[in-house]
């Protein structure tokens, strides 16, 4: 139940273009619009009231999305992991990676690896079995391994305990090997905030996925995973506008002299959602690459929709 309002919201673009089909090819068969034609009224203001349904289930399906959806979303992660006895706790208790990336010596528009962050355990503020790896000069400079480490808030620095630095000259030899009890060390936060989150994409609102873009995945520095974010968020605006495209679509195929019944109406919808949806699909892929811009990723498949939809209305107006 907890995970119903996630098929709503695609429920919604879907009922919306086999609602405006069906009522306008009723119209249609019954010659209701070849009468209204022939009092004048226009295509335009046939379709008028479908496309202002459409904007009202658009802002219906923004609002699930935003607000419903997400939080139930988490809940029924919870209650799934609950019953099946592997709760998760509101932190990363394991395996913490976190990858930090600079740009290439050779080759500014290429990556490279920085920094390589590994703790073995956490518990919600102290990390154990830490390892970093920092590749910020030419090949690997420096190797730190500590029993545990903290973040303090107020100097914005890791604190580690009982370890060890070790420092590689660029021939594979160690240069200096220096143990410490307590070594504060100037490492991003990004790897705290990523083992205290867990959420996924689909269990956040907008405000939450950008938070966590700005917070964590940016100072990543992983241009592909910083993409897939981009247009995530830029699919949670994209979205509920498909309910404009599908309500435009519908309503001018609805409109064109002809008879068709139920059922034809209904396997012409199932035909135009999988297109579009599959479509929706390439073009998520296409963004992560990088072979589209996320705002392109994202809002492409509405832009054309939106398109076919106006074609068809001028057709339709003919």
């Amino acid at each position: 139940m907890l995970k119903l309002p996630e098929f709503v919201v695609l429920a919604f673009p879907m009922s919306t273009l086999l609602a405006t089909m069906m009522t306008y090819s009723r119209m249609s068969s019954d010659s209701e619009l070849i009468a209204l034609r022939g009092c004048g009224v226009s295509v335009r203001r046939i379709i008028a009231p479908a496309v202002v349904l459409s904007l009202f289930v658009t802002g219906l399906t923004f609002t699930f999305n935003e607000l419903i959806t997400p939080a139930a979303n988490y809940r029924a992660s919870v209650t799934l992991e609950t019953a099946l006895n592997s709760e998760r706790p509101p932190f990363q208790e394991r395996n913490i990676l976190y990858q930090e990336f600079q740009a290439a010596a050779d080759d500014a528009s290429a990556q490279e690896l920085k920094r390589l962050f590994y703790a073995r355990r956490f518990d919600g503020e102290t990390m154990y079995g830490l390892t970093i790896l920092d590749f910020s000069q030419e090949g690997l400079s420096q190797v730190v391994s500590a029993d545990s480490a903290t973040w303090d808030f107020g100097d914005n620095t890791w604190d580690f305990y009982d370890g060890t630095i070790y420092v590689v000259s660029p021939d594979g030899s160690f240069r200096h090997i220096v143990k410490f009890d307590n070594q504060e060390l100037q490492i991003p936060r990004v790897p705290f905030d990523l083992a205290s989150r867990t959420k996924k994409d689909t269990e956040m609102n907008i405000a939450e996925a950008t938070r966590h873009l700005e917070t964590v995945v940016r100072k990543g520095g992983d241009e592909r995973t910083i993409r897939t974010w981009e247009t995530r968020i830029l699919q949670k605006y994209a979205l509920p506008f498909v309910c404009v495209v599908f309500g435009l679509v519908g309503a001018s195929i609805g409109v064109l002299p002809q008879r068709t019944s139920r059922a034809t109406s209904f396997g012409v919808s199932i035909i135009i959602i999988f297109g579009y949806y599959l479509f929706s699909f390439v073009c998520n892929a296409m963004g992560e690459v990088g072979f589209l811009s996320p705002f392109l990723a994202a809002w492409l498949p509405t832009f054309l929709g939106l398109g076919v939809g106006v074609l068809l209305m001028q057709r339709a107006s003919r």
